[in-house]
Formats: structure tokens, sequence, C-alpha cells
């Protein structure tokens, strides 16, 4: 991940950089200048093995683990003609097995108590990663090493057959995403056919067919030797012992064979190119792309800002233009998406339903130009220095997984030739200049735009066919050891629990009401969520523009959000910027303002929400499984929809803000580098004089057995169907709970439990399948989830079906399953709570269920307690088979005629949960 990947992110993803943003008053003191940042160095070691293999340690002793980072230098853009999606697929295959340990890689990792552990591939490399328990590093090491030297014999044709079929459904799940093959269509044009970035990174469905057991063995023998890779170790670790420990391992290894490196090739275009596109999509999207310079270049730095002055937060140009003033947009991004070789500048604009798309252009064109024109102001580059420097902050705070140390090091060593070289970036942007983001602008975005513009596909029906026999006559036309918690309570009877974090310049602290999604019972759904995110949109001191503007300008951010029993406001902040960041905090949780203007604004974005889930396939099955299995008339029953959240009033978000969101009974959990004594001063200061208790409580919501039922919900043309089950068990009871984490884990809450093995591993009919236990204080929800193809509708149904019948019956859990889960559940907690917000999290937990502090200091020695029996008895107390409620969402006209051969009683509804003929 790149050190400017937020900003790409939040483009190509179209995130929504707004929902969790803020900041505070008086805003000339900072208005113009950098906010006080500490500066930011990953100390290394660097040795380089004779066989070639580049070694970095940094050393981090706040946990005993160590991220294990393995950054091979080859992607996509290496692949010959008629080879496409190799690097990929050659990705998944280093999962399955080495020849010393012929076996799912996850396996021998869920045991160790491994955390962030993945494989990704791009353009440009392919990495694997993992954090372990320090006393498992030399098991890990042993393994990389193995499938680094000792893959070939490994690889049989099973093997490739089994991973193809993956890596291809894989595919079809993000094309069955809404926009999902709009990077097919932008790398086309974009890029020429001989370009290294004139496909894409998953590759054509023909050439993964192709794909012989000769040619994936030579591509390994080619690319993934010790000459060609970069191993970083970060955390519990000294140089010393990494020296000894990868010398064993690794040393034995032959480099590899010399590799072709190819330089930058930025290709930039002139003139301007479009094209259209139509998708069953809701809304419109605009996207517009220019080639720029590669990563690393001053060019791509001052891009990169460029693009967060135009998308940051709700201050920034387009947002305020589009979305907040002339309210045509529900969402916009920009930013820099940044490869070896050649990078993109991308801007995304999403129309609102309905909207005039050649409107939204057009005021994009305008303001786009009179920021290349004029430039950007000192306050607007003071603002996007800020942001991206503590942002980096605070992803330096993890050693491993996506932007931790672990993966800036290798980065930067695999791209720019030193572990240190995103130094230069960083002060790049500490120094950058209005006048730098300008000059870059103008060499690089004046030119070369490619414009695609994605419209939804109209809806299209069929009617009764005409008599194919008679031709009709002529007639007339018609128409880990968990962190010491410290507690005070305010004047105002706010109750403070503190975790000291020391090891980065930052705090978090989150506001947790004892009211979620179940306290609008009976009210509006979708009440508590616009209440939520209507704090930040105003108060009686400040608008929502100040707040964002003020907040950017601190690094800080505040955040809102509802579960079913709890809702919480959040705010992120340095340590240097702490106090004038609380007063903004305080401000927005003591003075909501609740403008019409704004509350009308938000409720048009929500409405777009609702119809964006209602064409996902799984948000869809995410939305109806709670109705149909608590009831519509349940608290945690309630379903959100347009016509709910159009109804909802300024008179509803006072109501229900004085009568839940007070300050007495509330818990504030602060997690970072403060103290107790530092703290409750503070405060005291800001939220003492804040006074008020709810007028309502809340009783544990007591469901009815839900009533067994498959339904289905048509989604024309899915390329993927989304099969989801469910049903409800008793509230939370400490005397089986561990039995209950340790029985889900080996079902399906792992990667290598039964259900994704079955459906994933052993048939590659689905990409993943999971199952899980939504928590509550009342009626809990016991859910399995599994997209797969849809010619395997039936058969995946039929299967997912049998793995809940047979582990309550002829196929109860085994020693070696629960042994796993307990590994896997205890091992890797340390891992776990690695970041400020993990622990924080685990907090809430503890207030939001009433747990005692001892709580996971307690549970790893409740799951080892866990017996066979005892799992069994949990997995009978949780699948109830004839309670569960099925709902598959698919190509009605495809997947029904199989489904109904299995003798299904099959409803089909909507996506709103209404009966369909």
């Amino acid at each position: 991940m790149k050190l400017f990947a937020s900003a790409a992110v939040a483009a190509l993803l179209l995130a929504n950089p707004m929902l969790a943003q803020a900041a505070p008053k008086p805003a000339a003191k900072v208005t113009g200048q950098l906010a006080q940042l500490p500066a930011v160095d990953i100390p290394y070691t660097k040795f380089t093995l004779a066989n070639g293999l580049t070694v970095i340690v940094h050393e981090d002793h706040k946990a005993p683990i160590v991220a294990v980072n393995v950054w091979y230098h080859v992607g996509s853009k290496n692949e010959p003609k008629g080879r496409t999606g190799f690097a990929h697929l050659f990705e998944h295959l280093m999962f399955n097995g080495s020849e010393n340990f012929n076996d799912d890689w996850f396996k021998a990792l869920e045991k160790l108590g491994a955390t962030d552990m993945n494989g990704t591939t791009n353009e440009d490399r392919t990495n694997y990663f993992q954090n372990v328990p320090t006393a498992a590093l030399d098991q890990v090491l042993w393994l990389e090493s193995d499938r680094m030297g000792h893959l070939v014999g490994a690889i049989d044709k099973a093997k490739l057959d089994e991973q193809r079929g993956v890596v291809q459904n894989e595919k079809r799940q993000g094309q069955n995403q809404p926009y999902g093959q709009v990077w097919d269509v932008v790398t086309a044009s974009t890029y020429d056919a001989d370009h290294p970035y004139g496909h894409t990174v998953i590759g054509e469905m023909e050439d993964l067919d192709a794909a012989s057991l000769d040619d994936v063995k030579d591509w390994f023998k080619k690319y993934y030797g010790p000459a060609n890779a970069v191993l970083v170790l970060a955390g519990d670790i000294t140089p010393a012992e990494a020296k000894a420990k990868v010398e064993k391992y690794f040393g034995d290894i032959p480099s590899g064979p010399p590799v072709m490196r190819q330089k930058a090739w930025v290709a930039k275009r002139t003139g301007s190119q479009r094209a259209e596109m139509q998708d069953r999509v809701p809304q419109s999207r605009i996207y517009k792309i220019w080639n720029i310079p590669q990563y690393g270049t001053a060019e791509s730095d001052y891009l990169a800002l460029l693009g967060d002055v135009l998308v940051s937060d709700k201050t920034s140009r387009l947002y305020q233009r589009l979305v907040y003033t002339d309210q045509i947009a529900t969402n916009v991004g920009a930013g820099v998406s940044d490869s070896e070789i050649g990078s993109q500048f991308v801007v995304t604009l999403t129309v609102k339903p309905g909207g005039d798309v050649a409107a939204v252009e057009k005021a994009f064109d305008e303001e786009f130009q009179r920021l290349l024109r004029d430039g950007p102001t000192p306050e607007e580059v003071a603002k996007v220095r800020t942001l991206t420097l503590s942002n980096f902050v605070r992803g330096v705070e993890r050693i491993g997984g996506f932007g931790g140390k672990s993966d800036i090091l290798a980065e930067s060593q695999v791209f720019l030739g030193s572990p240190d070289a995103y130094k230069t970036s960083l002060e790049r942007v500490r120094t950058a200049t209005a006048a730098q983001l300008q000059a870059a602008g103008k060499a690089w975005l004046t030119d070369g735009d490619f414009t695609l513009t994605v419209t939804p596909f109209p809806t299209y029906t069929t009617t009764a066919g005409a008599d194919r026999k008679t031709m009709p006559e002529a007639g007339p036309t018609k128409a880990p050891a968990f962190v010491k918690l410290e507690r005070a309570t305010l004047s105002n009877g706010v109750k403070v629990i503190l975790a000291e974090r020391h090891e980065t310049p930052q705090i978090r602290m989150g506001m947790l009401f004892d009211a979620g999604v179940a306290a609008s019972a009976g009210d509006k759904a979708g009440l508590t969520s616009i209440t939520t995110s209507m704090l930040t949109e105003g108060t009686k001191n400040r608008d929502g523009l100040t707040i964002s503007r003020e907040l950017a300008q601190l690094g800080a951010g505040i955040g809102s959000g509802s579960g079913q029993d709890f809702t919480q406001v959040s705010l992120n902040t340095l340590t240097t910027t702490l106090d004038p960041a609380l007063a903004i905090y305080a401000d927005v949780l003591k003075n909501p303002a609740f403008k019409p203007e704004d509350l009308d604004r938000l409720k048009k974005q929500a409405i777009a929400s609702v119809q964006q889930a209602k064409q996902n396939p799984q948000a869809m099955s995410s939305r109806i499984l709670p109705v149909l299995t608590y009831g519509a008339g349940s608290p945690y029953g309630q379903l959100t929809t347009e016509a709910s959240v159009a109804s909802i009033s300024r008179d509803d978000l006072v109501r229900f803000q004085t009568t839940w969101l007070q300050p007495k009974g509330a818990t504030l959990v602060v997690v970072g580098d403060t103290t107790m004594q530092t703290l409750l001063p503070k405060l005291e200061a800001q939220l003492g004089g804040w006074t008020g208790a709810p007028t309502k409580t809340k009783a544990p919501v007591q469901a009815l057995p839900s009533k067994a039922a498959v339904y289905l919900i048509d989604k024309p043309g899915a390329q993927q169907s989304v099969i989801a089950a469910g049903n409800l068990l008793p509230p939370r009871d400490p005397n089986d709970q561990a039995a209950i984490d340790a029985f889900n884990t080996l079902f399906g809450g792992d990667f290598v439990s039964r259900l994704n093995m079955n459906l994933r591993e052993d048939k590659h009919w689905s990409y993943g399948a999971f199952s899980g236990v939504r928590d509550a204080r009342g009626s809990r929800l016991f859910l399995i989830r599994a997209p797969v193809q849809t010619d395997k509708t039936a058969e995946s149904f039929t299967e997912a079906r049998k793995e809940l019948t047979d582990i309550i019956g002829p196929r109860p859990v085994t020693p070696a399953e629960l042994a796993k889960a307990q590994n896997s559940l205890t091992l890797s907690m340390p891992g776990n709570w690695e970041t400020g917000e993990a622990v924080a999290d685990s907090i809430g937990e503890l207030v939001n269920y009433g747990l005692p502090d001892s709580y996971f200091d307690e549970y790893p020695a409740d799951v080892r307690a866990v017996s066979v029996e005892s799992a069994t008895a949990a997995a009978k107390k949780v699948i109830k088979p004839n309670e569960l409620v099925w709902v598959i969402v698919g190509d009605r006209a495809v997947i029904e005629p199989k489904l109904k051969a299995l003798k299904l009683d099959i409803q089909v509804i909507d996506a709103d949960g209404k009966p369909v003929q």
C-alpha cells in the first residue's frame, strides 16, 4: 500500500471521506499553518544473504508478536500475452502447501495464533504477511522458506484446478458488485494492449483456463527466488536474532535467475476520450482518469495532495460544491492510484438518483479548472499536509498488515531501493507549497483525460409470448493480556475508562450511550442512524463545514455509529491537538443544531445508500435476514427503507437525542497517549457542565422462534448468488459463551472452518463462506453467508444445509477441530489488540454486556476448558434446523428451477421483503 493510498482508495472504491470527519474553533489559530506533528522514523537494520535475499529488521517490543512480510518483485505487469492472471493465480497456489508441509497454509498459521495474515497481488508485486507470536516465529520462517524454496514438487493438477476455480469465482464476485466491471473498461481505455499495465491484475478467464502445470511451475522458477524477494521482520525481535534465523531457514535456497526490470513507462496521453456503459446500479457515476508519473516521484506526491484539496473533508472543493451546496451528487472522490512504472489520477462523481449527469460534470469542470488556474490556497495546502501526515502517524502504530511499518519498509525497498525512501515523500508533504501543487496539476491534468460514464440499466420485462403455430391476421394498429483499565466518574455522571497506550502520539475516545437501533423500536426505522450522523452536521456554535474544516486542520476526526444496543460518538486526535479537538467534540455532544437543511441533505444521502444496498446481493441478504428471523415488529428486526428515512423529522431527532443521548450513565472509553491525571481536568472542563439523564430504560429484546422458510430475491443478470441463513438463539450466557465461540470458529468462523473448506476449497464454488453470531443483549442471530457461482446455487444450498445438520448429528465436533479453534481464539489475542481502536472495541464489549474487567484475562482458560461435548452442546443450542430462515439472492430465471427440484417451498420476495408473484 502506498503512502498516499488513502486518497486513492477513496477515489477508487468511493469510500465516503465524510463519514468520520469534523474539527475545532477558533480556526484562526491553525489556518494556514501545519498542525504540530511529531517526526516519524522507523528504525531498521538491513542485510543481504549470499543468495540475494534482502532482509530488513525493525524492533518494536510493545507486544510479543512479530510481523513477517515477504515481498516478491513480480506482479501482473510481468505477465506475457496470453498468460494474464498468473501472478494472482500463483498467490493462491502458494497458500496450498509446499513440499515439506503439503497442507493448507492457514491450517498451520491459525493454530499458532497468527493475525493480519493474507497475501495480495497488484501490478508490481506479490506479498505475503502475517503477525505471529514471537514464540512461533521459527515455525513461520520455516513455512515461508519452504514455499520459497520447495514449492514446485507440491503443485499438482488438482491444486491448480482448485485454485483456478477459486480465482475465477473471485473475478465473478467482483464483477457481480455494482460498478464491478468499470476497471476492465478503464484499463483497456487508458493503456495500450502492449503496455505492462494493459490488462487487469485478476486476468482473463480464457488465460486462466489455458494455464498448464508446466506453465505455472516455470513461472515460479523464474520469479520467486530469494534474489527477487525482500523479507521484513518487524516487532519483538533483534537484528542479531533475525539474522541467525533467516540464515538458518533461507540461506540454502538458490537465488533464482536474473529478472528483467521494466523502468518508468508513463503512458501520458493527449486529447480527451470518453466511453459510456450501463450497469444494474441505482445511480449514475462519472470516472475521470489521467495517466501520471510513477510512485515515488515528486509529481505523484504533489498530485496526491492536489487530490485531497479536491476531496478530503466537507470543506474540500468538490464536496462543498457538488454535495453540500448544489446537492447534485451524493459522493465524490479524488486521488492518486500509485504504481511502480506509472500512476493514475482518478476522480469519481456519483450523481444523485435521477440527477443530471451533464450538470455534475459541468460543475466538476468549473471547480477543477478554477483550481488549476488559481491554485490551492495556503489554508488548503496546510490542511491536506496535516491530514496526510496524521494518517501516516496512525498507520505506523501497527507493525504488520496494509500500511503498517513492515509494509512501508518493504514497499520503499522494493520500489525505491531503500527502506527509508518513504521519508522523501514525507518531507515533500511537509514542505509542499501551493505553487508546487498547481504546477504538477498544470503539467499532468490539463490534457489526456479519459471519462467513463456509468448509467443505470433500465428495468426491462417480458410479456406473454405470441402463438407461434399460427401467423396472426393483419389487424388495426395498436400501441492478548488485556490492558490495565483505570476508572473515574465526572461530576455529571459520565463514567470514564482509560487504557494508556503511549507507543504513538494519538488518543481515541468514544462516548457510549445505552441506546442503539433497538432504542428506536416502534419508531421510524433509521432514526438512530440519522440522529447520530446529524451530530457532526452542525452545532449551535459551528456549522458542519466549520466542524469539518477545523478538525481537518488538526488532523482529527469525529465519527458516530450505532449497534443493536448502543450508540457511540468517537474522537480520534493526535496528543498534541487534544485540547482544541476535545472542545469541538464536546460541542458536538452537547449542542447539536439539527438544522432542517442539513437533515434534508442527509436524508437524501441515506436514501441513496438504501437504494445502493438494494442493488448489492450481499447487502440485500444482510438487510432482509434480520427482518425475517426476528420479525418486522421486533426492535432488532427493523428495516430501513426510503419511506422510513423520508418520514424522519427534526422533532424526531430532538426527541431521540433528549431521550437517549444524555451524559448521566454514559461511558467514555479513552485509549491512547495520556494519563488519568492529565485527562480528567480536560474532560471536566469541557463536559462537566453538560447535564441530563435518559428518560427511558431499555429492556433486552426477547424474540419468538423464527419459522423455517426459504426466500428468494431476484437479481437479474447476477453472476453469483448469495446464500444466507439464520435462526435466533438466547441472550449471551457466560456459562457457555466460550463453547459457542469455539463451535462457531471451527464451523464457519475461520478460513479452515468446515463451511469455507467445503464450498471454497473442496468444491471451489465460492470465494468464501462464513458463519457468525450477531451479538446483542437480547436474542441473538446466528447466520451463515456464502456468495456462490450461479450454476451451483442449488448444489451449494444442499452442501450448506448438510453442514448445518451434520455438525449436530452424524458428524459432531472432533477433538482436532476443537484444538484448532481453541488455538485460533486464544493465541491471536495479543495481535488482535495491536491498535488502540481494537482495544477500545474490546472495552466497549465489557461495557455493553456488563462483563468484568477480568473477562479477557480469564477468556483463554475458559476457551481451553471447552470439551468436545460442550462444543457439540453449543452447536445444538445455536443451530435450529426447524427455525432456519434461508435467503437466496440471485438470477431467479437461472436458479429457481434447480432449487424447486430440491422440493423447497420457496417464497419469492423483493428487496424490501414484500411478496412477488
